[in-house]
């Protein structure tokens, strides 16, 4: 309606026919129009298409408050924040209001006592949506005044008195009133706040200390929190479970395509990288891959889970590997190596949470996860069969040394024309004359399968990488 957006005035809003709807309203109204434009709700999540994104779209047309239920990197505080797009662009509200007051029904006494004076003369002004948008990180020291509100000992101090309500110091709730609220790891507030919060999900209201109001207020709330904490007794009282109207299980994505997909979206990027580094399929598949084993390990804390973010810290971690190369050695295009992955210890070290303590454990998992993830990737695109040439020539005397500080030439000049390496060229699509970074990233990756099936011995030699029979 836009007349009404150049309201100035509640008369000039009212006389524009403006209508202001409930939150709850606004959000359907938004996402009916969207569902039926065929717009995505939330575009770059990726992964829960036909599983998570149905669910909360049946839970805003029910006009349910939700809680979303998922351990680390799944996504839970992004989806929440894009929830915001179902608000309109723009909504009135009495000028100077703490608690973005409906202009036709205002809830705080600064509203009320505003257009008790002035009438169809009160100020209006225009909020966007991201002003009505409110999130809080539950931790054990947050307290009522924070979420709720308090006394104001400046406004005290100027004279007026405790029983008035112009007193209160609003919290984080009341300031997104006519909007969202988010709580993260909601099991991690205190019990006295949890029980706080059931007015405001039942009642639609909120209790300020010892004053005789009940404040409505306006707000689709919306929390997170980790399984293992919301079903642990003792963690969230029951009470409160009840209040949430569709309690949402998110996931990690169940197809490498898809967490690749993502790491293209969410990794850190740089011209320079990006102009120099080329990343072979087989290097995204092995970081993927490597996430994925994670997941399914006993070694590892599943409760816990295996973040998205480990995929993308390997991932730039490989890139920088690559582009540090480039850079001593002046070379132009870079591409990460099998000899590079043993960089993805700092990356991953720290993410993974173990189901047993002990002095060095943690490197001897990453590292045979690594193995197991290249041995994978390696049995998708090749069979021992493919490389008998390659095998027979190690048999016979051949053995090289490779790593990740050796430049990319060296590889082209040694192996580039040889005949037991033209299969892994033609395989790979790679010119060693043209393409010296990719052909030394494919040699590597052809030895170290061979070697994980048992082909090939592998030796450490200062700092470098031999391969023999």
């Amino acid at each position: 309606m836009p007349q009404a957006r150049r309201a100035k005035t509640l008369g000039e809003l009212r006389s524009a026919g403006y209508k202001v709807l409930p939150v709850r309203e606004e959000m359907r109204k938004n996402l009916i129009a969207k569902i039926s434009a065929g717009g995505q709700l939330f575009p770059g999540i990726v992964g829960f298409e036909e599983t998570v994104i149905p669910q909360v779209e049946n839970a805003i047309l029910a006009g349910q408050d939700m809680i979303l239920l998922g351990e680390r990197g799944q996504a839970k505080s992004r989806i929440i924040r894009m929830m915001t797009s179902l608000l309109d662009a723009e909504v009135p509200i009495i000028a100077g209001s703490e608690i973005n007051d409906n202009p036709f029904k205002p809830v705080s006494a600064f509203g009320r006592q505003k257009v008790a004076e002035q009438g169809d003369e009160t100020e209006v002004e225009w909020i966007p949506r991201e002003r009505r948008y409110g999130e809080k990180l539950a931790t054990p020291d947050v307290s009522m005044a924070d979420i709720i509100g308090e006394v104001d000992p400046i406004k005290v101090a100027e004279g007026r008195y405790l029983a008035d309500e112009l007193t209160i110091h609003y919290g984080l709730i009341p300031r997104v009133n006519r909007g969202i609220f988010c709580i993260n790891e909601l099991p991690d507030l205190s019990e006295r706040i949890q029980v706080g919060l059931f007015n405001l999900l039942e009642e639609r209201d909120i209790q300020i200390r010892g004053y005789l109001i009940r404040l409505p207020v306006d707000a689709y709330v919306v929390s997170t929190a980790n399984p293992e904490d919301y079903t642990n007794r003792g963690r969230i009282i029951t009470p409160l479970k009840d209040r949430y109207g569709a309690q949402i299980r998110t996931h990690y994505p169940h197809h490498i395509e898809q967490e690749l997909q993502v790491v293209e979206q969410e990794r850190s990027r740089f011209d320079d990288a990006d102009k120099t580094v080329v990343m072979p399929s087989y290097m995204k598949e092995i970081v993927g891959e490597f996430t994925t084993l994670a997941r399914k390990s006993p070694e590892i804390n599943q409760r816990s889970g295996v973040s998205l973010r480990v995929t993308i810290a390997n991932y730039e971690t490989l890139v920088a590997a690559a582009m540090r190369r480039a850079i001593r050695y002046k070379e132009k295009t870079a591409a990460p190596r099998v000899s590079d992955l043993p960089f993805m210890l700092a990356s991953s070290s720290g993410k993974l949470e173990l189901e047993t303590v002990e002095e060095g454990r943690e490197n001897r998992i990453i590292e045979e996860l690594t193995k197991k993830a290249v041995l994978n990737v390696f049995a998708r695109y090749f069979t021992v069969r493919d490389f008998d040439s390659l095998i027979l020539k190690f048999e016979e005397g051949f053995s090289l040394e490779v790593g990740t500080e050796v430049p990319s030439f060296v590889y082209a000049e040694k192996l580039g024309g040889d005949p037991a390496f033209k299969l892994v060229s033609d395989k790979l699509n790679v010119n060693p004359n043209k393409q010296e970074a990719l052909f030394a990233s494919a040699a590597e990756f052809v030895l170290e399968g061979l070697h994980l099936n048992r082909r090939l011995n592998r030796d450490k030699v200062e700092g470098k990488i031999r391969y023999r029979s």
